[in-house]
């Protein structure tokens, strides 16, 4: 039997964790370089929504068909998380995050190059293969790392690398793209991907000798929980509404709110702290309580998106409820991965990877309505608007996997 399955089980709903499994808990420093590599993938993602009105001016689109810089990326990780993890399965895991930050690097070159809106885009296609190829398997990496009683944590720490990235990197690239050219922040973000293939290179170990018993075949056939499923339904919707919003929230913060440009990278760190705090609090919460923080986390981000649709229009309520957002709409993201690794059983690689494409196909659809909506009576409200109904949808899911594990509790007895 394979070793890989020591990272699936997770504590049981309100289990209590014993002291040794506290001491185990502590994470090792592998953990916190792959959230170093995910800090430069979440600020990649989403530097284009703080730049907006600069790309597609010098580019000479529309701000709606710049949003597609972050569709088109959504898709690519949708693509590129399930296939890379399966192409690059027998390939050690260290190599696979090298070459994952060196085709990232690259993508970011071209994109900075480039003024042609077609190449670009292809670019960004690219750049997200890569990332979902890293994101799947930093996230198997991490979670082994850590052990059973703390993948929640160590999971909710590698993303909160991604949610780091909205704190600092996304508002630092709006600074940096606002004062000196929107092509910055990527120059920027190659030089670092760059130099984190050597960070990897020396920190990350080598696989060891149960890379040998990998096989496509049990990652897939082992796909058969229903479980499984409905955690990817819950990871496509609540992302899905929480980013429909965001992708277009410096039109509405501007437009809208009344908020002047220069005041809307300050904005993106509050979402950030949200965000990178929620992370933190969902993972270590999620090792004993995962179905209640998953519960919360949905209706807390569908009631404070239909509170930004109602109250767009005043400032200061508005910058409060989008920092709101970042904590509850991101903050069950590792304890739904944890999850999927756990129900997937002895498929972790695969399970991981299609986490990262249900979070992205989420995105993807939900920025592609969002930025239909600007161009309907809605404006710049409208993808607040199409947020608050995609993620009042995780409820179902999350609400099924409640009900799932009470009827398994009661059986048990």
């Amino acid at each position: 039997m394979s070793t890989r399955g020591a990272v699936l089980e997770a504590p049981a709903e309100g289990r209590a964790e014993s002291p040794e499994q506290r001491s185990a808990a502590r994470l090792p420093l592998v953990v916190y370089v792959l959230a170093l590599g995910t800090f430069l993938m979440g600020t990649t993602e989403f530097v284009v929504a703080g730049l907006l009105p600069e790309i597609a001016g010098d580019l000479q689109v529309s701000v709606a068909q710049t949003g597609l810089m972050i569709t088109v990326f959504a898709v690519g990780m949708i693509v590129g998380a399930p296939l890379m993890a399966m192409l690059t399965l027998r390939l050690p895991k260290r190599l696979t995050l090298m070459l994952a930050l060196g085709v990232f690097a690259a993508g970011h070159v071209v994109v900075a190059l480039s003024s042609d809106f077609t190449l670009v885009l292809a670019a960004r296609f690219l750049t997200a293969i890569a990332t979902g190829a890293f994101w799947a398997v930093a996230n198997v990496a991490a979670a082994r790392a850590a052990g059973p009683a703390a993948s929640s944590r160590a999971l909710g720490l590698v993303g909160a690398g991604a949610m780091l990235a909205n704190v600092v990197g996304v508002p630092l690239g709006a600074f940096a793209g606002q004062a000196m050219g929107w092509r910055g922040p990527f120059w920027a973000l190659a030089a670092l991907a760059a130099a984190a293939i050597a960070l990897i290179a020396r920190t990350v170990p080598h696989d060891g000798g149960h890379q040998q018993a990998v096989s496509i075949r049990s990652e897939v056939t082992a796909l058969r929980s229903g479980r499984l499923w409905l955690v990817l339904a819950a990871c496509a919707t609540t992302t899905g509404g929480v980013l429909a919003a965001y992708s277009y929230i410096s039109p509405l913060l501007t437009d809208r709110s009344g908020i002047a440009s220069g005041i809307v990278p300050l904005v993106l760190v509050g979402f950030g702290l949200g965000a990178l705090t929620g992370s933190l609090v969902g993972g270590r919460l999620g090792d004993r309580r995962p179905h209640t923080v998953t519960v919360v986390a949905a209706a807390g981000a569908t009631l404070l998106l239909l509170a930004i649709s109602l109250l767009a229009g005043y400032a200061v309520p508005t910058i409060i409820l989008v920092a709101l957002l970042g904590f509850f709409g991101l903050g069950a993201n590792p304890v739904l991965m944890a999850l999927a690794v756990r129900f997937a059983h002895q498929a972790p690689v695969l399970a991981s990877a299609l986490t990262v494409s249900a979070f992205n196909l989420g995105t993807a659809i939900g920025s592609w309505i969002a930025g239909l909506t600007l161009d309907t009576s809605l404006g710049t409200t409208g993808p607040a608007v199409v947020g608050t109904v995609i993620a009042a949808l995780t409820l179902i899911p999350t609400t099924a996997l409640v009900l799932a594990q009470r009827r398994r509790s009661a059986v048990a007895v």
